[in-house]
């Protein structure tokens, strides 16, 4: 059997025309929903949604496109907009009885939950941002030869046809590629676990390349029109990453203040994958937001 979430409830959840998402759901009290990153599912969260459910109604879902849930044909760019994955999370937190929420997000779904920040701010309370940069910031940044890093970016960014082709040959090898380079502690990840991350993104590539795709295109826009507009995430924030500032040459903390002025940014010595490697301290952090 696949791994899940050990006390969790499991549940689709209709949040679109022809679209369910795959969440687990455990604990009582204020709701906090957390996303998932690439190459993972809800599973990233088993140990910090554990934690976080003694005190917390927490909801793990399986991002649009990711996991479990549905994976719509990429028919226009809006489809993986970030935007539209954003009101997709709204939507499953409304389906499940909570009209306002704190909300986390890891790697993708850090830019799905700042998306929902932006453009939900009188339902999001609370943000936290996981070893991201805004995705405008993100494409300012990279330049030169140290954005070889990013060489997945600008692979996923090509228009549909020859990425896919490419992963899909040998998607084991694209995908597992980045659970090991990015893992500082390759432990912290079980067999068990890595086989379900590589089952699912085996199983959905191109709604992977998708999301990736959106996020050189439409997304990119949306971002512009809200700086354009000044528009800020209003609620307190939290961002915790690696410090790639100092090896690409950015203020890391200086890009995230200009969208959040109520901001704690910090860098953590943590390997990419950090709900799986610190998740103890992760949950502390995540408490430390929610009495902001």
């Amino acid at each position: 059997m696949a791994p899940v979430i050990t006390g969790f409830d499991y549940q689709r959840v209709p949040v679109a025309d022809g679209v369910s998402l795959n969440a687990a759901v455990g604990g009582a009290g204020s709701p906090i929903v957390l996303l998932h990153g690439f190459p993972q599912t809800h599973l990233m969260w088993r140990h910090v949604a554990a934690d976080l459910a003694a005190d917390h109604t927490v909801i793990c879902p399986d991002l649009r496109g990711y996991g479990a849930s549905d994976k719509p044909a990429e028919t226009d760019g809006s489809v993986y907009a970030k935007r539209t994955m954003a009101a997709d999370i709204v939507t499953l937190a409304r389906e499940l009885g909570h009209d306002r929420f704190a909300l986390a997000g890891h790697d993708r779904g850090a830019l799905v939950a700042f998306r929902a920040g932006l453009d939900h701010p009188r339902t999001i309370t609370h943000l936290a941002c996981l070893d991201v940069l805004p995705t405008l910031d993100m494409w300012d940044v990279m330049h030169g030869t140290t954005a070889a890093v990013g060489f997945h970016l600008y692979l996923m960014a090509q228009p549909p046809g020859l990425p896919e082709q490419l992963i899909a040959a040998s998607p084991d090898a694209f995908f597992g590629h980045f659970l090991d380079i990015w893992a500082g502690d390759p432990q912290a990840i079980p067999a068990d676990v890595r086989a379900a991350y590589l089952d699912a993104s085996r199983a959905a590539v191109d709604s992977i390349v998708a999301d990736y795709r959106a996020s050189a295109g439409i997304d990119v826009e949306h971002d512009q029109a809200d700086r354009a507009a000044d528009n800020r995430l209003r609620m307190p924030v939290t961002v915790l990453q690696q410090d790639w500032g100092s090896a690409l040459g950015f203020d890391a903390a200086a890009l995230w203040r200009a969208w959040a002025p109520d901001l704690r940014h910090i860098p953590v010595t943590w390997g990419h994958f950090m709900a799986e490697e610190a998740p103890a301290d992760l949950a502390k952090a995540l408490r430390d937001l929610l009495t902001r």
